[in-house]
């Protein structure tokens, strides 16, 4: 598995995110600066990860979204590489248009951080394969900025088409229909504000979201 995590100034959880990849896959990712204008040869899977990208001054992951970087990774989306934003990375893939809709400030204003429950909505996508449709699985949120929303139509469209993902199986923030993640209309980007690798070895307390990582590298080993 050729992968690569995206460093941007303020990142807090790309090394969390490297070390996921490695654990699952026993390759080290390409730690890219969000500086570069191109990604390595043939890349796999990049990861945008959590944090606070630039501080989370302007709005968050705004800024981000025009680094240089963002536009390798949109070539390398096109061309069917798997893109996985978190938290702050999926504010970044919504930011610069690779998903749909936008992350508002949480419902009540509060910075969130706790294990939430999560159903898998759809477990027939190289990030959910190797989860039950309708499986209940608890991960961890730690964000200001995850309250999803979009216009009823594109909504609509998601729950139809089968690009809602995961859905919290509580409000955890305000989101619009409970939603944690979504998939692009190809499947093969998908952004979520919970945090899989925060939950991938026992040490973790839970290793919930071990298997999404496990799931992106089978589907990749069946691409080659």
């Amino acid at each position: 598995m050729k992968s690569a995590v995206i460093v941007f100034p303020g990142s807090n959880c790309d090394r969390d995110l490297a070390m996921a990849f490695e654990a699952v896959s026993g390759s080290k990712p390409a730690m890219i600066w969000h500086r570069d204008t191109e990604l390595p040869d043939d890349i796999d899977l990049i990861g945008v990860p959590g944090g606070f990208s630039y501080g989370d001054y302007l709005r968050s992951g705004a800024m981000a979204a025009r680094s240089p970087v963002m536009q390798a990774v949109a070539r390398a989306a096109d061309r069917g590489a798997y893109v996985l934003g978190i938290c702050n990375g999926f504010q970044v893939l919504t930011e610069s248009g690779l998903l749909p809709g936008a992350l508002l400030r949480n419902a009540g204003g509060h910075f969130i951080c706790r294990d939430v429950s999560l159903t898998v909505e759809n477990a027939q996508t190289a990030f959910t394969s190797r989860y039950g449709a309708g499986e209940s699985v608890i991960f961890p949120v730690a964000h200001h900025d995850g309250n999803y929303f979009a216009d009823a139509q594109t909504l609509d469209r998601l729950e139809g088409e089968g690009r809602v993902a995961l859905r919290y199986g509580e409000s955890v923030n305000g989101s619009a229909r409970n939603i944690a993640g979504i998939l692009n209309e190809a499947g093969n980007v998908l952004g979520m504000m919970p945090h899989p690798e925060r939950v991938i070895e026992p040490a973790h307390g839970k290793t919930d979201g071990r298997r999404l990582f496990e799931g992106l590298l089978e589907s990749l080993l069946a691409r080659a």
